[in-house]
C-alpha cells in the first residue's frame, strides 16, 4: 500500500504544470496540510442570487472588460453576487494578472506561476472607467511574490493613470 501511494504522488508531482492556471481542489492539493471539507448545509431560499441578465449591463460589462484585457475579482474569486454588481455598473478590477502565487484555500483565485506584467495594463483600467462611465472605482490584484517589490510599482501606475485620467484637462488660449 505505501509503493502505490509513493507512485501516486511522484506522478500527481510529474503531472504539475506550473504555468497553468489551479482553482479549487486543484490548487490546495499540493499544500502538505489538508484541508477537510465542512459539512454541507442547506442554504435558505433568501440567500439565492439572481444570474445576469441581458436586460441589466451584465454583458456589456463583460464585453469591454474582455476589450481591455482586464480581470475582475468577481469573475476569478466566483463571487456569487457577479450577477447584481455587474447588473448594476460595478466591477473591482483585479490587476497584475489572473495566477495568484499564494494558494489561500480560503479564496477562489487561482494559483499558479504568474505571466508577466502587461507594460500596457497601467492604461487599460484609466480606458474601462471612462467606457463604463464609473465614478467609484476599486482596483485590488493578485499578490505576486514573484516580483521584487510585489507588483507595488505596477500597482502605482495603475492608479497614477486612473487618476490622471480623471482629472479636468486644462484649457490652452
Amino acid at each position: 500500500m505505501p509503493t502505490e501511494n509513493v507512485t501516486h504522488q511522484a506522478q500527481s508531482a510529474a503531472d504539475y504544470d506550473a504555468t497553468a492556471k489551479q482553482k479549487s481542489q486543484a490548487k490546495t492539493a499540493r499544500i502538505p496540510i489538508k484541508i477537510a471539507p465542512a459539512e454541507t448545509l442547506k442554504k435558505p431560499d433568501w440567500i439565492r442570487v439572481k444570474a445576469g441578465s441581458p436586460t441589466t449591463r451584465f454583458y456589456e460589462i463583460k464585453q469591454i472588460l474582455r476589450e481591455h484585457k482586464l480581470h475582475t475579482v468577481c469573475e476569478e474569486a466566483s463571487c456569487p453576487n457577479i450577477g447584481e454588481c455587474f447588473g448594476h455598473g460595478t466591477a473591482t478590477f483585479m490587476i497584475m494578472g489572473d495566477k495568484c502565487t499564494r494558494r489561500c484555500p480560503f479564496c477562489d483565485v487561482g494559483h499558479g506561476r504568474p505571466d508577466p506584467l502587461d507594460a500596457d495594463e497601467p492604461a487599460n483600467p484609466a480606458k474601462t472607467i471612462a467606457a463604463l462611465k464609473l465614478k467609484y472605482v476599486v482596483i485590488t490584484s493578485v499578490d505576486r511574490d514573484d516580483l521584487r517589490d510585489g507588483g507595488a510599482g505596477h500597482f502605482v501606475e495603475c492608479i497614477r493613470q486612473c487618476a490622471s485620467s480623471r482629472r479636468p484637462r486644462a484649457s490652452r488660449s
